[in-house]
């Protein structure tokens, strides 16, 4: 299992810093593993699979 940080997450989703935490606060992106007070990293894998969701809606929508 991996983690990323922040600027990979954002390098991946092409999200912005503030709309990866305004999904998370949503419900709409995985939620971060604190790593110590002032540090946060998401599971790799999470992100992956949120990203292959986000495809997979597009893919249905255009059938």
């Amino acid at each position: 299992m991996k983690l990323v940080r922040i600027k990979e997450v954002m390098d991946r989703t092409g999200l912005g810093r503030s709309t990866v935490y305004k999904y998370m606060n949503l419900g709409l992106f995985p939620k971060p593993i604190r790593l110590g007070s002032r540090a946060v990293a998401w599971v790799e894998s999470e992100v992956v699979a949120w990203i292959q969701h986000g495809i997979e809606c597009r893919d249905s929508e255009s059938i």
